[in-house]
């Protein structure tokens, strides 16, 4: 797999994400296989998807094997990463930097089961757990 560009400060487009996501999900696959994704979701052009993929990979965000006919690709960077890139970007940018801001907000604004409502104490446990010694 071949990658052309360093990656770590790119922040990928909400197309970009959209991508990424299936790759995160897929794993490598053809340009073909993303757009039939992706078409699903919403209209798009097969030309726009590789395109938009080609750029992908110079900017460092996919990585392209092209020893074969067909090119096949695969996310460079992690989701997790990202996420937490992404993440970072929207608590400093929309909540002021305030992190309980996003998450009552988060909470409040969508119905969360008691599973999730469990893991999220379970988290605050372990935290509190961790900053107490």
């Amino acid at each position: 797999m071949e990658n052309k560009a360093n990656n770590k400060n790119v922040r990928p487009t909400e197309s970009e994400l959209e991508i990424l996501t299936i790759l995160w999900e897929r794993g490598a696959s053809t340009v073909r296989e993303v757009h039939e994704i992706l078409e699903k979701q919403k209209e798009a052009g097969y030309t726009t998807t590789l395109k938009l993929m080609q750029i992908m990979h110079d900017k460092g965000l996919l990585q392209r094997d092209a020893s074969a006919k067909t090119h096949i690709y695969e996310a460079a960077i992690p989701k997790e990463e990202t996420q937490a890139q992404l993440l970072k970007k929207m608590i400093d940018t929309v909540f002021s930097g305030s992190a309980s801001q996003l998450v009552m907000q988060a909470l409040g604004g969508h119905r969360s089961s008691q599973e999730e409502l469990d893991r999220i104490r379970e988290y605050l446990n372990e935290i509190d757990q961790k900053q107490s010694k």
